[in-house]
């Protein structure tokens, strides 16, 4: 692969800017990823960092929420926000000249944001319906009661979006100490994909957020426990959804290497061995499938179905064995080299995307302080042996190590635990 025409500024006030040029497109991506999320929240804020997400769209002193929301509009583009474990990302895409306009309308989200609270009354209740369509999903629910199976009281265990009892708590002043708190400047990234130069975007941030006091914002990470658990929800519903894996690696483990290629032939397409096995082969599920998720100091992989209850049973018996196989015999060469191939496909193609490279900008940023280059992942993966898979299935993979949550209508005696 060629070089990346990535370049990277720090202003003097710790806010690092990262930008790659693609000169064949007409857009650009930008994003302002802030190293905050979920896992940094007390007890008593649970939900705060997504409800902060939701009130910094809701008007400024230049601009109401109509107008924060209109100004990107107006001009083709589109605006939005999402909230994770350990990062919040308010990101844009529009035409590259329009780019100037971006920047000024996230940086007045960021830096003068009214927290009204006739707004903030207002969302409030709009973030607990959300939080109580959510519970309505099991689909949904099901990843994070896993998550709390896995990690039990830890942070990391709890959902995003809190509970109604945490949001309803919340209050203005809340959030502005949770805002001055952790959206220090040292914590925040602004990356920027396509037809834009790195002189002009560097211009425009030193400009608009370069005057953002710089400060100390110190944080305790307390790394999390995983635990082997079996936990089921009683609900009504016609499947039972279920969850089964254990605690992986972290984001900068290079054991991931080979955890993504044993996902990817385990689950992660439709090739897979659990897809193939389970849905096309016995006609047992609709959707079956393995994910990995990776965090500063640990990380997840989760084998994700649906099925009757009836059937339940039957598709985690089968779900073990192919563990077990995958444990006693590793991977085939010929698996091994597709999975490679599918890996390196997908992060190719993906770049097609501006908004992928700008997500790629910024995570990287905020986990490694650099941008990892696409050749240097492309030689991790291609290095991987059958040897380090199997190492990796049979310590990941553990009886001992894996949990199971299910929700469902369950009714005793349905399921082994």
């Amino acid at each position: 692969m060629h070089a990346e025409p990535i370049e990277t500024t720090t202003l003097s006030n710790g806010l690092r800017i990262v930008t790659e040029h693609v000169a064949y497109v007409q857009s650009a991506a930008i994003g302002i990823w802030v190293d905050v999320g979920g896992r940094y929240e007390r007890s008593d804020e649970r939900g705060i960092t997504h409800f902060i997400e939701h009130m910094l769209f809701k008007g400024t002193e230049r601009r109401s929420a109509k107008e924060i929301a209109s100004e990107i509009e107006s001009v083709g583009g589109s605006l939005n926000a999402f909230t994770e474990k350990e990062y919040t990302c308010y990101y844009a895409r529009a035409l590259a000249e329009h780019a100037p306009l971006v920047l000024d309308v996230l940086s007045d989200m960021l830096l003068h944001s009214k927290l009204d609270p006739d707004e903030f009354a207002r969302e409030q209740n709009v973030v607990i319906e959300e939080i109580k369509r959510y519970e309505d999903t099991p689909d949904d629910i099901v990843h994070d009661l896993f998550a709390r199976a896995v990690w039990q009281s830890h942070p990391l265990g709890h959902p995003i979006v809190g509970t109604a009892r945490s949001v309803g708590g919340l209050t203005v002043d809340h959030l502005r100490g949770f805002l001055s708190t952790h959206y220090a400047p040292s914590r925040m990234v602004v990356a920027v994909a396509g037809n834009v130069s790195h002189r002009t975007i560097v211009r425009l941030v030193s400009k608009l957020l370069g005057d953002m006091p710089s400060r100390p914002s110190p944080r305790r990470i307390r790394s999390p426990i995983g635990h082997g658990t079996n936990v089921r929800r009683s609900k009504r519903s016609e499947q039972i959804h279920f969850c089964l894996g254990g605690p992986t690696y972290s984001q900068t483990d290079d054991r991931r290497y080979p955890l993504t290629i044993l996902d990817m032939v385990l689950g992660g397409n439709m090739s897979s061995r659990l897809f193939q096995e389970v849905r096309e082969k016995r006609g047992l599920v609709y959707a079956i499938g393995s994910y990995t998720s990776a965090f500063r100091d640990c990380g997840l992989l989760t084998i994700y179905g649906g099925t009757s209850p009836i059937t339940l049973q039957e598709v985690t018996d089968v779900t073990l064995a192919e563990i077990e196989s995958i444990r006693r015999n590793g991977l085939k060469a010929e698996e091994i080299e597709r999975a490679k191939m599918q890996i390196r496909g997908a992060m190719v193609i993906g770049l097609e995307s501006m908004s992928n490279r700008m997500m790629r900008l910024g995570k990287s940023t905020l986990y490694h302080n650099r941008v990892i280059p696409l050749a240097e992942i492309e030689r991790s993966v291609c290095r991987v042996t059958a040897e380090d898979i199997l190492e990796v299935a049979n310590e990941t993979l553990a009886p001992e190590r894996m949990s199971f949550a299910a929700v469902g209508p369950f009714k005793r005696g349905e399921v082994r635990a």
